[in-house]
């Protein structure tokens, strides 16, 4: 099943007929919006358009198709395999991974119990976030991530959209499967959010490499320390940290002789020095930014946060 099935799947009625129609490379497709009685919107090569009726891409708002109610009905119970009660725990963290890692947003009304959500009902926004890989992203990266057979504790900073997941996603596959720079390890994964090995029915639908081990929808403190009690890795990833209790499971997780590759939301080396809860125990900082040309850049900095290597 190639991208376009595993999105039309879900995607029903008129969207579905639309999105299939279009002449377009969708390895370049990144999202689908349908939200109620608005236009029917994608992300596009980093760029949003309309979809119109014609099947075409357009900027013209009086173009567009507009979503319906029955559309994004439709389309949820697609998405949940008719049995909502099923995807509850997933309803609860606001999205459904479905078969080829694509993860499917989902807004509506929340039940609340005990102050806590615990479910979703009236679901009338959804946003399919569609799965890209790629394959030797981290090639200009990892020759600054290593000391022999050894793997520096690593931290990439980025702001949402600028790939630090996905920059994450290609170090864990070359490192489980070894590359010129480095034999291959046993690498640990906790993918609270599934972005990182998108799992479906347990099984990962990115290719995160053959010695990974996955912790699918856990919370990070604790997948890392079942990690390290279960799997022995010699690595483990983790996207987005930041509280003090990731932090006291990444120095768990170093301390029992495991190097971590860990993500943060920021901009520059200077969040690191103004989050109280990220220390500096890292060896090496990448940064991933957008230049004022909104080109995007990697820096690399060493501890003690001097520049090692990077640019546009």
């Amino acid at each position: 099943m190639d991208k376009l099935d595993e999105i039309c799947r879900i995607l029903r009625d008129m969207p579905g007929d639309l999105i299939r129609g279009l002449d377009i490379n969708f390895t370049l497709l990144q999202e689908v919006r349908l939200r109620p009685f608005r236009p029917l919107i994608i992300k596009y090569n980093g760029k949003e358009y309309f979809v119109s009726v014609r099947k075409k891409l357009t900027e013209d708002i009086n173009d567009a198709y507009i979503v319906t109610g029955n559309d994004i009905r439709n389309t949820f119970l697609a998405l949940s395999e008719f049995s909502t009660y099923a995807f509850e725990e997933e309803m609860r963290q606001g999205y459904i991974t479905i078969a080829g890692g694509h993860r499917v947003g989902i807004a509506g009304k929340a039940v609340i119990e005990n102050a806590k959500i615990k479910n979703m009902k009236y679901i009338s926004f959804i946003n399919i976030r569609v799965a890209g890989e790629r394959h030797g992203c981290a090639d200009r990266v990892l020759p600054y991530l290593f000391d022999g057979n050894n793997m520096f504790h690593t931290l990439i900073i980025s702001p949402p959209g600028a790939g630090k997941t996905t920059l994450l996603r290609d170090i864990v596959r070359q490192v489980s499967n070894g590359c010129a720079l480095v034999c291959g390890k046993n690498v640990g994964v906790v993918d609270e959010r599934s972005e990182i090995a998108a799992c479906y029915h347990g099984i990962p639908q990115n290719d995160v490499g053959i010695r990974t081990d996955v912790i699918d929808g856990c919370p990070k403190a604790e997948g890392m320390m079942m990690l390290v009690r279960s799997m022995s890795p010699d690595v483990i990833a983790v996207d987005e940290i930041g509280t003090a209790k990731d932090m006291e499971a990444v120095s768990y997780a170093m301390t029992c002789g495991c190097s971590v590759i860990a993500t943060l939301h920021g901009n520059e080396i200077k969040n690191i020095r103004n989050n109280k809860n990220i220390i500096s125990v890292f060896g090496r900082y990448v940064i991933l930014k957008f230049n004022e040309y909104g080109k995007r850049q990697i820096l690399i900095y060493d501890q003690r946060g001097v520049q090692m290597g990077g640019g546009d």
